[in-house]
């Protein structure tokens, strides 16, 4: 079973919850907006402590470290593809311009042989969480709910 450990970062802003997330890289993704957008997360070891590695992986992710500060457990989803992630909200602020993911090598176009190197996400936005719903990837939307029942009390 493949599990993910993820960060989503959250800011108050004129009395609007926002939401740090990422829109997927690669050559899939690359047309599409609705459901191509995924907290910043990856996969871990069944031996690695998962927010440890939430931590590692937003900074593969984005180039920085994750902000310091208490963690909210935001839960595990079961994506459809059948991965587990489990993902924690911390509040802070993330210039989205500063953004410098790794890469991943994939044969592109499918069957050229020719190896392609992409990055993990090729950019990330802060987005109201109405709008996050739309953009993020259906399993992960539960990750807002719990958010906002957390900070908002709904």
């Amino acid at each position: 079973m493949k599990r993910s450990a993820g960060i989503l970062l959250y800011r108050l802003r004129d009395g609007r919850l926002e939401v740090f997330i990422a829109h997927m890289g690669g050559p899939f993704w690359a047309r599409r907006d609705e459901r191509a957008w995924s907290i910043i997360k990856g996969e871990f070891e069944k031996e690695e402590d998962p927010f440890e590695a939430a931590r590692r992986e937003f900074e593969e992710e984005t180039g920085s470290a994750a902000p310091s500060g208490p963690a909210v457990d935001l839960g595990e989803v079961w994506q459809r593809n059948g991965k587990c992630v489990v993902a924690w909200a911390i509040e802070g602020d993330f210039d989205p311009a500063t953004v410098r993911s790794n890469t991943f090598t994939l044969e592109w176009p499918r069957g050229s042989g020719e190896q392609r190197e992409f990055p993990e996400i090729d950019r990330a936005e802060w987005f109201d969480t109405e709008t996050a719903r739309s953009k993020l990837v259906k399993g992960q939307v539960p990750f807002i709910d719990a958010l906002e029942r957390h900070i908002l009390g709904n």
